[in-house]
């Protein structure tokens, strides 16, 4: 039986997200292993990983929000909005810590957020980031994001330099929100460090590092790591069905909401059997009376 679990895992600088996911491939020995929510190379913190049959979930996934411990760089413009890339522009930085705490206050709330070039955007089938490397930039469509927190951390105004922590919905670029402050300012930005503190429900203080990982597997220990497919859902109501009901339910049967004590309600459930087993994702259909399968949990 291939293992099934959630990883939480704090992923290095120079490790793309799928770098990460082809050295656990090796450690769990196992090719069935999937993400939620990719990070540049740059880019460190919480990369959540599932295994075996928890990868048919990714997509219900309730909270799709995410939390960041950013720096920028004032004074400067690059291609791909952070200062890995090529510099477009350097200009004299004329804004101090007031004007930059007076600015994020503006990026508060729900906006529209253009994506950069170099990202895994499609644009007529083509992602944006191969068009950017011919040399070639498209129109993008905005898209809706929303920064729920925006907080000056820390500022080296000599330099230029602030650090920010940035709670936002899923789909927001904190290059483009670096590099949109930096407009704002006049006097241009670039993101120059990212850590993901938060995705998904899962803080960085849970992750583990791959050093870590692969200490446990040459324990033989690795399989501690995993955590169960459920803590993924703790924010969705529980429903809990007895052993007949929850028969029917993982053979895909119909369940009456009358009978449940459902009839009023809505909303995605986590349901579970009496001994405290997840059996996967539901919710009341109200026009047909009964509880529509999401997903159930086969581990496989």
């Amino acid at each position: 039986m291939s293992l099934n679990g959630i990883l939480p895992v704090d992923k290095p600088e120079d490790f793309t997200s799928f770098d990460v996911i082809a050295k656990l491939r090796g450690m769990f020995k196992t090719r069935r292993i999937g993400h939620a929510g990719t990070l540049d190379p740059a880019a460190t913190g919480v990369l959540l990983l599932f295994l075996g049959g928890t990868t048919r979930f990714i997509s219900f996934l309730p909270n799709h929000d995410k939390r960041y411990t950013a720096s920028l760089q004032l004074g400067v413009v690059t291609d791909t909005q952070d200062l890995t890339g090529k510099v477009l522009e350097t200009r004299p930085i004329l804004a101090g810590r007031k004007e930059v705490e007076e600015a994020l206050a503006g990026f508060l709330g729900e906006q529209q957020q253009i994506p950069p070039m170099y990202s895994a955007v499609q644009k007529d089938g083509r992602r944006l980031y191969d068009l950017a490397r011919q040399g070639l930039e498209v129109e993008r469509e905005p898209r809706t994001v929303t920064i729920h927190e925006l907080k000056l951390l820390d500022a080296s105004p000599q330099e230029g330099l602030y650090t920010l922590d940035i709670s936002c919905s899923t789909g927001t670029y904190i290059r483009t929100l670096c590099h949109d402050l930096g407009q704002k300012l006049g006097c241009g930005a670039a993101m120059a460090s990212l850590r993901r503190t938060w995705a998904c429900g899962f803080p960085l203080a849970g992750c583990r590092t791959l050093a870590e990982l692969q200490a446990l597997t040459e324990e033989g220990r690795l399989p501690e790591a995993l955590l169960p497919l459920e803590t993924a859902f703790v924010q969705l109501p529980r429903l809990e069905l007895a052993p007949s009901a929850s028969k029917r339910f993982l053979n895909g049967a119909s369940l009456s909401l009358e009978r449940l004590g459902l009839s009023g309600e809505e909303g995605q459930l986590a349901v579970f059997d009496v001994q405290g087993q997840f059996l996967g994702l539901a919710a009341p259909d109200l026009q047909t009376g009964e509880l529509r399968h999401i997903r159930v949990y086969a581990k496989q």
